[in-house]
């Protein structure tokens, strides 16, 4: 495997780096090969508590790598957008990892964060960007739509109406106004990204896992079924919850007054 995605463990907790610093971590075919295997490896791996998504060097990602677009210019018309159906559909499987693996994803952002960059983020269960961070859509000025599920996520996050100006206007925005908006969960100075995101990361590695497993699941499947559905769903799932060994530490620590120890299952 090509290094352009490093994956590495700290006991439960996988941390996937975007690792093309001297190109703004620039989305290339390489990385595109990479994420859909470290992101399928990190999804079948149920020793994994919690994954982090980060970039190398001074930015998240600032989208796709224009150069690597720029080499297919002479191909035919027709030619040329096969072979983008082809890539962007390959792609997309790193982002239907992010989106239905069990383990939390927590996405530790700085600098741009534009583009797909923007819709991997938007992948992520949870957020912590620096208060450098800055954000756009970027596909209007290359006259392109969004990929990496940027027109599934994004109207989820902030309403349609301001998805349409995010795309339609292609502004940049900052950290402060992307918080404001729910695409964000903290925002912090950047000496104090790394320390915000492990304390949100201990917290999810050493909390109950299938609860948390089974509320990220319920979360996202809602989008899609009926209340009903969702009702149903909740039911079978605090259940399954009320049988495990940490349900049953959970209820003892609060009657004793104590924190709990979770790690049981």
């Amino acid at each position: 495997m090509n290094d352009t995605v490093l994956l590495a463990r700290d006991g439960s907790v996988a941390t996937l780096t975007l690792n093309r610093p001297d190109a703004l971590n620039a989305l290339d075919p390489a990385m595109i090969d990479a994420l859909i295997a470290h992101t399928a490896a990190v999804a079948g791996d149920d020793s994994v508590r919690v994954v982090v998504l980060r970039g190398a060097g001074r930015h998240f990602m600032a989208g796709g790598d224009i150069r690597s677009f720029a080499e297919r210019l002479g191909e035919a018309p027709a030619v040329r957008s096969e072979g983008f159906r082809r890539t962007i559909g390959r792609l997309h499987a790193a982002i239907e990892n992010l989106h239905r693996m069990p383990h939390p994803v927590v996405g530790r952002v700085h600098g741009a964060v534009a583009g797909f960059g923007l819709s991997l983020m938007n992948a992520c269960d949870l957020v912590v960007a620096a208060e450098d961070s800055y954000f756009a859509s970027a596909y209007r000025q290359i006259a392109l739509t969004p990929d990496g599920g940027g027109s599934w996520a994004l109207p989820r996050l902030v309403g349609l109406r301001k998805a349409m100006e995010i795309f339609l206007l292609g502004e940049r925005f900052g950290a402060a106004d992307a918080l404001a908006l729910g695409l964000l969960n903290r925002v912090v100075p950047a000496a104090d990204l790394d320390a915000a995101t492990n304390a949100m990361v201990q917290a999810l590695a050493t909390g109950p896992a299938l609860a948390l497993r089974n509320a990220k699941r319920l979360v996202r499947e809602s989008l899609s079924r009926s209340l009903s559905e969702q009702l149903d769903a909740e039911a079978s799932s605090f259940a399954a919850c009320a049988g495990t060994a940490d349900f049953v530490e959970g209820i003892t620590a609060f009657l004793a007054k104590r924190p709990p120890q979770f790690g049981h299952e």
